[in-house]
């Protein structure tokens, strides 16, 4: 049986992804405002992915008999000085939500909940990726420099990026 205190930080967890997709929204507006449609959708693609994530945790807790609690949450940054910028804010993002996955499995770990280890490995799994993703685009764009040909051709690549959810929610 899941503890209480894994389904309050499962909880605190859900509404963090949710919060995070609200913060790469305002980044998808921020890069929709300089014209940059292949950035913008690079965070449309990471707002489904977000979404995805927590509907996945909401799904589980339901599964184990906790109650899944919504609340609400800052506002995100909405300006940025360059695309560089945003990549750089966006990984920092990202490094706090290993952590706090890590947290979740630690707890799981405490409890001897097996089955929640074994559901939070994914995620786990999906946080060396996220952050293998924002690292290459950061070393992308400080290459990139101030080029503008070259952050054209980046837009370009970005605007083929897609989301494809796993087979099993």
């Amino acid at each position: 049986m899941i503890s209480e205190r894994l389904v309050n930080f499962i909880n605190d967890q859900i509404n963090f992804e949710y919060y995070s997709a609200n913060i790469y929204l305002a980044m998808q507006a921020y890069f929709a405002s300089q014209g940059l449609n292949g950035f913008t959708n690079f965070f449309k693609v990471q707002i489904e992915e977000e979404n995805f994530h927590a509907t996945k945790l909401f799904n589980y807790l339901n599964q184990v008999g906790g109650r899944v609690i919504i609340k609400g949450f800052p506002d995100p940054e909405n300006n940025y000085a360059s695309p560089l910028e945003a990549f750089e804010a966006a990984l920092a993002h990202e490094q706090k939500v290993t952590q706090r996955f890590n947290n979740l499995m630690e707890i799981a770990r405490e409890d001897k909940d097996y089955a929640s280890l074994g559901f939070l490995q994914w995620f786990i799994d999906e946080q060396v990726e996220e952050e293998d993703t924002f690292n290459n685009a950061i070393q992308t764009l400080k290459r990139i420099g101030d080029n503008p040909a070259a952050l054209y051709l980046y837009d370009q690549e970005l605007s083929s990026r897609t989301f494809t959810p796993p087979a099993a929610v």
